[in-house]
């Protein structure tokens, strides 16, 4: 953890204790200023009250800049009355304004503007034109005191954009924030539903195979041990090739970063798909069209995993005695698969209420995730048919 700077520490006090600061500030100006017109030769006999009620509301400048800026000019209005000379305290004046122009709402701010510079026409009239006749010290007083207000007021409104830039930054990264944290939140979403399909697809399969061989064993055990025995070796088979390949899921569950020890089947495994489905009993015919080429890996995995579902809903659905066929296209821009069987073919559209939905819709999520599409339903003349494309460069 990196150490925190003594000198970030020492700016960032003032800004956690505004309030603090500026009461500080105001009481200090305060007394500098009662002292200065305590002791002047000629003060007026309001001279410490108007010091004194122009600095004090300082002490709410960032807090309550308007209060503190309405404050400030009753006050300096109040001192052309109480006073016969300027009082050292018209620099509450200046701090005032700076504070409308960089903290208060914009109508104050341009307020504040307005008094000022009502205030630089006022006080040279009051002291110099009234008091000693003289025009042109008078216009030059004005014109010092004019530039002065705006000269301020264009500070506060610096400070004031300074201040919306760093609260915007602020605010920025506090969005990239969540942001990051939305995204994190669907990555991992993403990736349950990958796990989730995944399962289904290992989990879904191997059963449908391990139920109808233990079916057809059981059916065949007092006619026919040896197809009974061959149906246990298949089931046997079936298993460990489910157990390695859910072992494989977790692993990649497990694996931290650089490890990737857990290889997934592509297209290029579909003809020892077939092979194991034909071992279970089911006719299964399979033709490949084509020079099969290089995929992508997570399009090969998909496209297995269409096949591998196809073929696992028509074990569930098609029904006994039923054909299927397999058709693998490698066409130059797309690899192009299809099953279809000649069994039951509306069953397979009823809803298998134990996958969770992740029979069909899952097939078309993983080929829509790489810029395909699954389409399937009833064949003419009885049956099921899926069809899926995998475009090669997606």
């Amino acid at each position: 953890m990196p150490q925190e700077n003594v000198f970030d520490r020492i700016v960032a006090w003032p800004r956690a204790h505004v309030l603090l600061v500026d009461a500080l500030a105001a009481a200090a100006l305060t007394l500098v200023c009662a002292a200065v017109s305590a002791g002047a030769v000629v003060g007026g006999s309001g001279a410490v009250l108007v010091n004194v009620l122009m600095c004090a509301p300082l002490a709410l400048r960032r807090a309550q800049p308007e209060l503190s800026g309405g404050l400030v000019a009753a006050a300096g209005l109040l001192q052309t009355v109480l006073t016969d000379v300027p009082q050292f305290a018209n620099v509450a004046v200046l701090v005032a304004l700076y504070s409308l122009a960089a903290y208060a709402a914009p109508w104050a701010s341009r307020g504040g503007l307005l008094l000022g510079l009502f205030g630089a026409l006022v006080a040279p009239v009051r002291y110099y034109l009234l008091e000693h006749a003289d025009p042109v010290t008078t216009f030059a007083a004005a014109l010092f005191i004019a530039v002065l207000v705006v000269a301020t007021w264009l500070l506060g409104r610096l400070r004031r954009a300074s201040r919306q830039t760093e609260l915007a930054l602020v605010e920025r990264a506090r969005l990239l924030e969540v942001e990051r944290e939305n995204e994190s939140r669907l990555a991992a979403t993403a990736e349950r539903q990958r796990i989730a399909r995944e399962m289904h697809d290992v989990v879904a399969h191997s059963l449908s195979v391990i139920i109808a061989q233990a079916d057809g064993g059981r059916y065949a055990a007092a006619a026919d041990p040896g197809a009974a025995a061959q149906a246990l070796g298949t089931i046997s088979a079936t298993g460990r090739q489910a157990l390695a390949d859910m072992r494989d899921l977790l692993g990649v569950l497990r694996q931290g970063p650089g490890d990737e020890r857990a290889p997934q089947p592509d297209a290029s495994q579909v003809l020892d798909l077939v092979e194991q489905v034909r071992a279970s009993g089911l006719d299964v015919a399979l033709e490949v069209v084509g020079q099969p080429r290089e995929l992508p890996r997570a399009v090969g995995l998909a496209a297995y995993r269409i096949v591998q579902e196809s073929l696992t809903n028509v074990l569930k659905h098609a029904g006994p005695a039923a054909r299927a066929r397999v058709e693998v296209r490698w066409d130059p821009d797309a690899l192009r698969l299809g099953v279809e069987d000649d069994g039951r073919g509306a069953a397979a559209l009823v809803p298998d209420a134990g996958a969770g939905g992740q029979g069909l819709v899952g097939m078309a999520e993983r080929a829509r995730l790489h810029g395909g599409s699954v389409t399937a339903g009833p064949r003419p003349g009885g049956g099921f048919r899926v069809r899926a494309t995998l475009p090669r460069a997606p």
